[in-house]
């Protein structure tokens, strides 16, 4: 078994550091450039407060006040034609300003365009659902509450969606390690078989990125398969590889390795 280092409280440490990369800015233009975004931005104006303004990527960015989210998406559908919510969700700025930025993607048919509105909320502040505007952002909330714990007031039925329902922390926040917490380690061997096995099993290997080719019980060996739980010597000889079974398949000319070619050529 691996040695196991505990993972308590690392959630709780620093992780912005300069090993994060800072993506370049893609750059603005002005909303004035497109006729019917300058029309679009204009109207919406004289109903609510706009913050920032302007195009990138072919788009429209508005930021806005976060209690007017719900008037604004219902403005954009009702009256400018924005009639989708595509996605919708938050990016986490926490280390930054203890902030998160909430997004929401509106598309138009009819104007073949664009809008994205955005605003910022404190760290422990909840949204407005507008879930009774656009069914889809039932399981976009929910997933927003899973994934970064915030809540979405008036939603139907605010729980996780992805996590089970007694998960603690939240997987896209960025002091969440991607091998997860302590937490995380031991959560399917208490939950299956209890704590007191946990000296018998061990905890739960999470991290996807490491394979140790000597691991006969968590990892096939390709070519040199052996039982499980067989004490690997490092010389074992390789094993002779079929891609179908045995006898091949009904009208279909069985497939070896032998038989094989891989093509360099990616244009072919």
């Amino acid at each position: 078994m691996r040695a196991y280092t505990p993972k308590d409280d690392v959630q709780a440490k620093a992780y912005y550091t300069d090993r994060y990369y800072v993506a370049p800015q893609v750059p603005k233009q002005e909303v004035e450039t497109d006729e019917v975004f300058a029309a679009d931005l204009a109207a919406l104006k004289e109903k609510f407060e706009v913050k920032e303004a302007f195009i990138q990527m072919k788009q429209m960015i508005v930021y806005i006040n976060a209690n007017d989210i719900y008037g604004v998406l219902e403005f954009l559908r009702d009256e400018l034609t924005y009639t989708q919510l595509s996605e919708m969700s938050a990016i986490d700025w926490l280390a930054k300003d203890n902030t998160f930025e909430i997004f929401y993607q509106m598309l138009s048919m009819e104007k073949r365009k664009r809008i994205r509105i955005k605003f910022f909320i404190n760290n422990g502040d909840a949204v407005d659902s507008v879930e009774s505007l656009f069914r889809c952002a039932d399981w976009s909330e929910r997933e927003m509450f899973d994934m970064f714990g915030i809540e979405a007031n008036n939603h139907p039925f605010m729980k996780r969606i992805l996590m089970p329902y007694d998960w603690q922390g939240y997987p896209l926040l960025k002091t969440y390690p991607l091998e997860g917490d302590e937490f995380a380690a031991w959560y399917e061997v208490d939950k299956i078989y209890g704590k007191e096995a946990r000296d018998v099993i061990g905890p739960e290997i999470r991290d996807t990125a490491r394979v140790d080719r000597y691991d006969s019980e968590r990892f096939a060996r390709l070519g040199f398969e052996v039982p499980k739980g067989t004490k690997i010597t490092g010389d074992e000889k390789p094993n002779k590889q079929d891609y179908q079974e045995e006898g091949g398949v009904f009208l279909v000319k069985k497939f070896t390795k032998e038989s094989s070619k891989i093509i360099d050529d990616p244009q072919r």
